[in-house]
């Protein structure tokens, strides 16, 4: 927390004009340096076009003031020393500095003075041979955006999410990446959700696999039903996908409703389509944690009804042993004066008599469903 502290003595809010440049304070080129462990990329674009290569966030933002443009620094998993220099260049505000080094943060948009702040929750979609009650099915990121008029700071944790190849994408449309920052965090809110619709597809394809499970007679030597334990599993899963999709919502609708300095009109209209795809989205995984619910309770209903079939024939059995039991522990009593305990035919006739009353139990049962 001591970077923290140093932040929140140095850093001071930005007074800007309206057309004034933007104003960093406190830069200290030891803790710049320090920081290159943890940058993964750092470029200044000019009117969409990515120019010459920066070696640290300072003399990005130096070329920035100069000539203009933008600069676009992206880290993975910052340390507090890594970060602290390129906060206290551009200004960050201490709590969002706070936010970006410890990760684990519900998506969200805050805005600080002149810098917008959003948090991504990224999700990676685990291949696995077959669902079992301890697969991962879905693997989280996240990714954290500050952006102000002149930069976009990119700070991802996480080994999936990587912004190279959508930076190689956008660094193709000159276009569009001349409309600034607000750009850039359009493209990395339309990359995280697009990841949300390729996963939602997957995870679809695990329900489908586990509900035909269910559903599906059992063949000869087949254990019944479906083991309960890659249900959970799945719902469990799930669950964590609904928690990065669910609260992004409002985000992505303020910045497609809510007019905003940072962000650019013409932009605004794109991350109306974000949302748009965002709440379709929503709309699955809630869908799938609802079917889950029922194919779930539907396992439980038919290892109960099993369990009774069972109960029923393991009854009628012991209805029909019953007969002869009953019969021998009479005839077995040993007593000397009972009926046709010496007659010649009597052997055959109560072994006959118990087969008879026996079969007529066991049709009576099959013929009402008990065996």
């Amino acid at each position: 927390m001591s970077m923290i502290r140093d932040l929140r003595a140095v850093v001071r809010p930005s007074l800007r004009g309206k057309n004034s440049p933007t104003v960093y304070t406190n830069y200290d080129a030891t803790r710049d340096h320090s920081a290159s462990s943890a940058v993964v990329d750092c470029a200044v674009y000019r009117d969409g076009r990515r120019m010459k290569e920066c070696a640290t966030p300072h003399e990005a933002m130096v070329r920035v003031r100069e000539s203009g443009g933008f600069a676009w620094i992206g880290l993975h998993e910052p340390t507090e020393a890594e970060f602290a220099g390129i906060a206290a260049e551009f200004g960050l505000h201490p709590l969002a500095v706070e936010d970006a080094v410890h990760a684990h943060q519900r998506p969200k948009l805050e805005r600080y003075d002149d810098t917008l702040f959003t948090v991504f929750k990224t999700i990676h979609y685990v291949d696995h041979a077959e669902l079992t009650s301890t697969s991962e099915v879905v693997e989280t990121g996240e990714v954290m955006c500050f952006t102000g008029r002149d930069f976009v700071i990119t700070v991802r944790h996480g080994g999936k999410g990587s912004l190279r190849t959508l930076r190689h994408r956008l660094q193709d449309d000159p276009e569009l990446l001349a409309k600034g920052p607000s750009a850039v965090l359009h493209s990395i809110a339309d990359h995280v959700v697009d990841g949300y619709i390729a996963v939602a597809s997957a995870v679809q394809d695990d329900i489908d696999e586990v509900e035909i499970d269910v559903f599906s007679a059992p063949t000869k030597g087949s254990p019944r039903g479906v083991d309960a334990g890659r249900i959970y599993q799945l719902k469990r899963e799930v669950l964590e996908f609904k928690r990065a999709v669910a609260p992004l919502l409002r985000p992505m609708q303020q910045l497609s409703e809510r007019p905003m300095r940072l962000i650019d009109p013409d932009i605004q209209k794109y991350f109306r389509d974000v949302a748009d795809h965002l709440a379709r989205v929503h709309e699955e995984v809630v869908g799938f944690d609802e079917l889950l619910n029922s194919i779930l309770q539907a396992n439980l209903a038919q290892a109960t009804v099993a369990q009774n079939e069972d109960m029923r024939k393991i009854t009628s059995w012991a209805a029909i042993v019953a007969v002869p039991t009953m019969i021998c522990g009479v005839y077995g009593m040993n007593f000397d004066y009972m009926p046709e305990t010496h007659w010649k035919y009597g052997y055959g006739i109560v072994l006959g008599g118990i087969a008879l009353v026996c079969l007529a139990i066991h049709r009576l049962l099959k013929r009402n469903g008990w065996l």
